[in-house]
C-alpha cells in the first residue's frame, strides 16, 4: 500500500486543499490528512473542529479506491510519517514563493529521514492563489468565499463569528 501524509493547518480547509487531496488519490492508496498542532499559533478553529469538518467534506472527493484518514500531530513531520509507515509527504505548491519554502523543508526532511519522499503538487488553476490565511482575511473583512471553501466550512466560519 502506498501511503502519503498531507500535512497542514487546514484552518480552514479550502477547495485548494480538497483539490490536492483528490489529485493525490491518483498516486496513493491512502492519504492521511494530518493537522499540524502548533501551540504558538492562534487558530480560527480548534483541532477537533477541523478534524470534524475534514471528515465531513472528504466525502465530496471522488477518491476511487484511495482511503482517506484524518489525524493530528505535533513535532517533526518526518517522525510522524515514519510512525504512520508513510512513503511520501504531499505538499501543494501555488507559487514560486511556496516552492522556495517547500524546497527547504523537503531537503531538511530528506536529511532527517531519507526514506520519505516529498511530492509537490500544483492545485487547479482556479485555486492557485487560495490559502487558509487569505480565506480568513477575506472572510473577516466581509468578503465572499464562494468557490474558495466548501459551503459547510463557510457556514461554520459564520457561526464562529455570529453574535451570541
Amino acid at each position: 500500500m502506498r501511503r502519503a501524509i498531507y500535512p497542514g493547518s487546514f484552518d480552514p480547509i479550502t477547495n485548494g486543499h480538497l483539490d490536492i487531496i483528490a489529485r493525490g488519490c491518483k498516486l496513493f492508496d491512502e492519504i492521511i490528512i494530518a493537522i499540524l498542532v502548533n501551540p504558538e499559533k492562534l487558530p480560527f478553529f480548534s483541532i477537533d473542529e477541523r478534524r470534524e469538518m475534514l471528515g465531513e467534506v472528504l466525502g465530496q472527493i471522488k477518491s476511487g479506491s484511495c482511503q482517506l484518514r484524518v489525524d493530528a500531530f505535533e513535532g517533526l513531520l518526518v517522525q510522524y510519517a515514519v510512525a504512520q509507515q508513510a512513503e511520501a509527504i504531499v505538499r501543494g505548491i501555488r507559487a514560486i514563493s511556496d516552492y522556495e519554502f517547500e524546497l527547504q523543508m523537503a531537503l531538511m526532511n530528506r536529511r532527517l529521514e531519507p526514506t520519505i519522499e516529498t511530492v509537490f503538487m500544483m492545485p487547479a488553476e482556479a485555486y492557485s492563489y487560495v490559502s487558509s490565511r487569505l480565506v480568513k482575511e477575506v472572510f473577516l473583512l466581509g468578503g465572499a468565499l464562494d468557490g474558495l471553501v466548501p459551503p459547510l466550512v463557510e457556514a461554520r466560519m459564520k457561526e464562529k463569528v455570529a453574535p451570541r
